[in-house]
């Protein structure tokens, strides 16, 4: 299904150590609307989606999530590789560094885990598609905060990369709600799956 090409879809090349900025972008691994929820929200919910055209935009932008988990998990790495427990200490890093050390474990900023709970995939097109564009402004607006903190350009340009890619995503699951209103049942008001007629 898929071909994976060894890069990054975009370049992060941190030169400067920041594990204070590294706690904050981790929640875009495995926040509340972190990357790797909304990977496995649209994977998931592409198997009961009745349209193909939106089962492909399911498909592209959960594909594409994956490859923003790669990201943000560089961009931490590179952030803390190298420390020094003085700079782990100064840095408010020492309670992530204690359970992972270095390595890149699905947490929010607050330093609660992923919790799949939040995720949602009901079977139906409209809530699922609702879902997903609001998913999309929440990791938009995530994005936002960590750049009010971030001044590190090598920072800075992948990370508005991975913003300007909510967007985007935002505009499809918007072509993809189009696609699910055309096809309505006018007089029952919802999207047609013929397995599931209760007509």
């Amino acid at each position: 299904m898929w071909t994976y090409e060894k890069k990054l879809q975009y370049p992060v090349n941190i030169k400067n150590p920041n594990p204070a900025l590294a706690k904050l972008i981790l929640t875009q691994y495995g926040g509340p609307d972190g990357e790797l929820g909304a990977s496995v929200r649209y994977l998931s919910q592409r198997f009961a989606m009745p349209y193909k055209e939106v089962i492909g935009i399911l498909t592209d932008i959960g594909t594409e999530e994956l490859a923003h988990i790669e990201m943000v998990s560089a961009i931490v790495h590179q952030l803390t590789r190298n420390l020094t427990p003085e700079q782990i200490q100064a840095g408010g890093f020492a309670p992530y560094f204690v359970d992972h050390t270095v390595g890149i474990y699905p947490v929010s900023a607050a330093g609660v885990p992923f919790d799949a709970g939040s995720l949602q995939s009901t079977g139906d097109p409209i809530a699922d598609i609702s879902e997903d564009l609001a998913a999309e402004q929440k990791a938009r607006l995530t994005y936002d905060n960590i750049l009010r903190f971030a001044d590190d350009p090598d920072v800075r340009d992948p990370i508005k990369f991975l913003r300007e890619r909510e967007i985007v995503h935002f505009q499809r699951f918007g072509d993809a709600m189009r696609i699910i209103q055309d096809s309505l049942d006018y007089k029952n008001f919802y999207a047609y799956n013929p397995a599931f007629d209760t007509r």
